[in-house]
């Protein structure tokens, strides 16, 4: 693939153009061609002899192919065009925008304008039921038939969620050991505590 450009310039300078691209022109008449861009990339100047002309690079609104031919009968692809070079005079304004309205050709004049519609503004839930419609209907079930499965579904989804939220695990309680006996008990008051000691104390000086 070739990598191509269209050139549009004015009249007087495309009849220089072809003179000096014909076969009898004399490159002493004339010097060569000559195209420089800004630093931007969109806006240069196209020179041709002496004179400078203001240029523009423009993208255009549909890909042009590009073919050429050797035999005048079969056609060979060499590239895909998308953007144009608009050579002005210079007293022209510059274009406001990169995006060039028109096409090549007359049917696509104003084309980004009659022929690309603008995207419609969509409800996103109304894009959601329509895509679950649709996936109803490829799975063999009817719109009607395929809501009231996904409510049944969803409505089984949330019941099991309340249940699981509402009822937390209690941990199992394991039985009690049974106490050894001549253990002292732990929920004894503290003057429980002293007086069994007091007691075991006069037991003890009995002795």
């Amino acid at each position: 693939m070739e990598e191509q450009f269209i050139l549009r310039v004015p009249p007087s300078v495309s009849e220089r153009i072809d003179r000096l691209l014909s076969e009898d022109a004399s490159t002493s008449d004339e010097i060569p061609l000559d195209l420089c861009f800004s630093e931007d990339g969109r806006s240069g100047t196209f020179m041709i002899g002496n004179e400078e002309f203001p240029a523009s690079l423009l993208d255009l609104p549909a890909v042009v192919e590009s073919f050429k031919t050797y035999d005048d009968s079969a056609l060979v692809k060499t590239a895909d065009i998308g953007q144009m070079i608009m050579v002005r005079e210079p007293g022209d304004p510059a274009p406001n925008t990169v995006e060039y309205r028109h096409g090549l050709t007359p049917p696509m004049k104003d084309a980004r304008k009659r022929r690309f519609r603008r995207e419609p503004d969509l409800n996103p839930e109304l894009v959601q039921r329509v895509e679950r419609d649709l996936l109803n209907i490829l799975s063999g079930r009817t719109i009607e038939n395929g809501n009231e499965q996904q409510e049944e579904t969803v409505a089984n989804e949330n019941a099991n969620k309340n249940v699981s939220s509402s009822s937390p695990a209690t941990p199992v309680e394991k039985p009690e050991e049974a106490a050894e006996t001549g253990t002292i008990n732990n929920n004894n008051t503290p003057a429980e505590v002293e007086q069994e000691r007091s007691e075991s104390e006069d037991s003890d000086d009995s002795m």
